[in-house]
């Protein structure tokens, strides 16, 4: 018998991309209105994305982890600004203004940043049947803002954020947390994310039934991993769901 439903945050219940995407490109405007045309803003707000999401080169991690170990998440955002800006020959814009820069970008994803449709007309109605548990990876610098943004307390009964973990996912130790705030077996729950090494991967490990959100990314057959349910998109999470659980579905 399924008894909870475990359901990651970013790109799975949220348009986290769409929100990116906004707030990328406002940056690139204030980018070429605080340093001027002369390089390409467009691609240091790429730049800038991939790096607070730790797509770091081996110079990048050893520069920035101890940063963000002994100062703070913040610390690390705006001195990234400042070495992109550097890297593209731009000198004149100091910290102040690489913090403004970075709390704009914050403000413009959150303002952003909202379920996917249908979402939380879904959590309310699963909730009525299972105990659902969202984890999601990420710092608290920049989970809890979109947490609180969406009242996403509202609509589950717990929440896990990576950041506030000794470990995230795939550690199996935070699958196990989710289940023990559910108060369920493995073979009772299912998790529903759209990382295959994070989210199917950690969740497969610990014999939870896994739902794999596709949207455009291609099966690697390399990786070994391999959900036992997928949707194109997380519209398509409510059915599948439902056709589950109304089939009396129990896993393993």
């Amino acid at each position: 018998m399924l008894k909870a439903l475990f359901l990651d945050m970013d790109e799975t219940l949220c348009d986290t991309l769409g929100a990116n995407a906004v707030a990328k490109q406002k940056m690139a405007q204030h980018l070429r209105e605080l340093a001027g045309t002369s390089f390409d803003a467009k691609q240091m707000a790429e730049d800038y994305v991939d790096g607070i999401y730790r797509h770091w080169s081996d110079s990048q991690r050893e520069r920035y982890l101890p940063i963000i170990e002994q100062s703070s998440e913040g610390e690390f955002r705006v001195q990234l600004i400042l070495d992109l800006l550097h890297e593209q020959g731009i000198h004149s814009v100091d910290s102040e203004a690489a913090q403004d820069l970075q709390q704009a970008f914050d403000r413009n994803r959150l303002e952003a940043f909202d379920f996917y449709p249908g979402i939380p007309e879904f959590l309310l109605e699963a909730r009525e049947l299972f105990t659902l548990v969202v984890i999601t990876n990420g710092p608290e610098f920049s989970q809890i803002p979109k947490v609180e943004k969406i009242k996403l307390a509202d609509y589950v009964d717990h929440i896990i954020i990576g950041g506030q973990e000794p470990e995230q996912k795939p550690a199996s130790s935070i699958f196990e947390k989710a289940l023990k705030l559910a108060q369920c077996e493995a073979h009772e729950a299912i998790h529903v994310g759209d990382s295959l090494a994070a989210d199917i991967a950690g969740a497969d490990y610990c014999g939870i039934t896994t739902v794999w959100v596709q949207h455009q990314q291609a099966l690697d057959a390399e990786l070994g991993i391999n959900p036992q349910h997928s949707v194109f998109h997380p519209s398509e999470i409510p059915a599948l769901i439902r056709e589950l659980h109304s089939n009396g579905h129990n896993s393993h």
